[in-house]
């Protein structure tokens, strides 16, 4: 196979690739009425005037299902951390005894598990999007070289096909991963 379109296609694959990783990183952060350590990835705390994520100045725990438990590292800043989590909007009201805070997650209720899924839903089809833009690119690429000669029509068509089942497989991987997420969050 000709070396050129050998590169489109692991452009492509990148491609595909990072938006699959968006998509799996943006799930993570979605509650699904369990605690996950994740929801607390974007929560950033003016530290000495410097955004720092919380992770980088607390631990974080999982003692019951239902509860994260964040220490923070400076017992000066527990106030600025309960500030920072509240300003979040995590659904989640912070209880700070003043060593530890608590998150304690509520039973999420039938309507909000519907537009949980709606969200993820909406994400899904955001990668199914940069997936076809990827496509597009890579058909593109292909286009070109068979109007500048360096490949036949032949080959042209062979390598669209082949780009359109990288496509498909990463389609169906896109709906596997919003199928897991999906029953993770309709469970009671």
């Amino acid at each position: 196979m000709n070396e050129m379109i050998e590169e489109i296609f692991l452009s492509c694959k990148d491609e595909i690739e990072k938006a699959i990783n968006h998509q799996t990183n943006e799930y993570m952060v979605v509650r699904a009425g369990r605690a996950n350590p994740h929801i607390l990835d974007k929560v950033f705390i003016d530290y000495y005037g410097v955004p720092t994520p919380l992770k980088n100045m607390a631990s974080i725990t999982v003692p019951e299902a239902r509860i994260l438990c964040v220490s923070v590292w400076d017992q000066t800043q527990v106030k600025n951390v309960v500030k920072a989590i509240s300003m979040a909007d995590l659904g989640v009201t912070p209880n700070d005894d003043g060593k530890v805070i608590r998150l304690v997650f509520p039973m999420l209720t039938e309507e909000r598990r519907r537009d949980l899924v709606k969200d993820i839903k909406k994400i899904a089809e955001e990668t199914k999007i940069a997936v076809r833009s990827a496509r597009r690119d890579a058909m593109d690429m292909i286009a070109d070289l068979e109007k500048e000669g360096q490949i036949s029509e032949d080959e042209q068509t062979s390598a669209e096909k082949d780009v359109q089942k990288i496509i498909d497989n990463a389609c169906d991987k896109i709906d596997e991963i919003f199928k897991t997420k999906e029953k993770e969050i309709m469970e009671v």
